[in-house]
């Protein structure tokens, strides 16, 4: 059956970030994972002590160590994307904590030598709204000029009872302002969330999808809340405070949010994708495979797909 989604070449029903890279540039490209050393404004104290707690490392478990520097990081990935897929470049995904939270020389001196290195076609920088001063966005302006530049921009939720709980130490407000301060620059912005939060019901996290959608994000990525060794959550769940998601659950609420979204929005991550020998729950999402594959048949089965009840 064909798909109904225009924005597909291979029957799938939303718009994936493979599609969007196909038509964006002339060849293959793929995401290369940096950690630079940074750390996070609820970590240091600046915003809050102990991070998110559902964070274990800042997203960095699949880069190279941040003892390596930044080009000797990017020329390893694309040595490791290379032996798979010849004549492949990548775009160096700043990935680990807050990717933006130190003086803007710094950022400056790392940005530019990750796109020094022969092969890198733009980058992914990951973020918090809280740690973007006016001269950094103002040079995220500047770069997104000569490169294909993306702001990854963490959110989670729209609901602040939400991100107190998970101490975010962020508002939703603050998010928009510094969402709308990146967009008036011309900056691509890719929005997470995150499904499965404690205390969050479906028509809560739908309503995120829903806020993301009518604010027409560039990019989403949806992910599945995972509950990994050694973090405040892993205790929570413990003592029963919360109960992680069902995978009929979880491909339900994906399949609803996809729907109240703009066509145009690239989907750019669907589901978790953390360290599988420090996951504790839900360990039905270590089979990744399947579940996109759930997801691509419950949209078949219900005959929906992304953007269908948009706006």
């Amino acid at each position: 059956m064909k798909s109904p989604f225009l924005y597909s070449n291979d029957n799938k029903r939303y718009h994936t970030l493979s599609y969007h890279l196909k038509q964006r540039f002339d060849r293959r490209v793929f995401k290369a994972v940096i950690d630079a050393g940074f750390t996070c404004p609820n970590l240091d104290g600046s915003r809050g002590f102990g991070g998110c707690t559902y964070c274990l490392s800042g997203s960095g478990d699949f880069t190279h160590g941040a003892d390596r520097d930044v080009a000797e990081q990017v020329r390893m990935e694309l040595d490791r994307v290379r032996e798979k897929t010849p004549g492949a470049d990548v775009i160096a995904y700043f990935q680990a904590h807050t990717n933006t939270y130190a003086p803007l020389s710094r950022l400056r001196e790392l940005y530019e030598s990750a796109l020094s290195v022969d092969g890198v076609c733009g980058l992914s920088i990951a973020t918090r709204a809280d740690a973007l001063e006016q001269e950094t966005m103002d040079y995220l302006a500047e770069l997104s000029q000569r490169t294909y530049l993306t702001v990854e921009l963490g959110l989670q939720t729209v609901h602040d009872a939400t991100a107190e709980r998970i101490n975010r130490c962020h508002t939703y407000s603050e998010f928009e302002e510094a969402f709308q301060a990146l967009k008036s620059r011309g900056i691509r912005v890719c929005v997470h969330l995150i499904n499965g939060l404690p205390g969050e019901t479906p028509e809560m996290m739908l309503e995120s999808a829903r806020t993301v959608g009518e604010l027409e994000a560039d990019a989403l990525k949806i992910h599945l809340l995972q509950i990994m060794k050694g973090t405040l959550m892993e205790r929570q769940l413990a003592a029963g405070e919360m109960i992680p998601m069902t995978r009929e659950g979880y491909l339900d609420v994906v399949c609803s949010q996809l729907e109240v979204l703009p066509p145009e929005t690239v989907i750019e991550r669907i589901t978790g994708d953390g360290a599988h020998d420090k996951l504790i729950a839900p360990r039905w999402g270590v089979d990744k495979i399947a579940v996109l594959g759930g997801i691509d048949h419950s949209l078949v089965q219900k005959d929906t797909w992304q953007g269908k009840r948009y706006p």
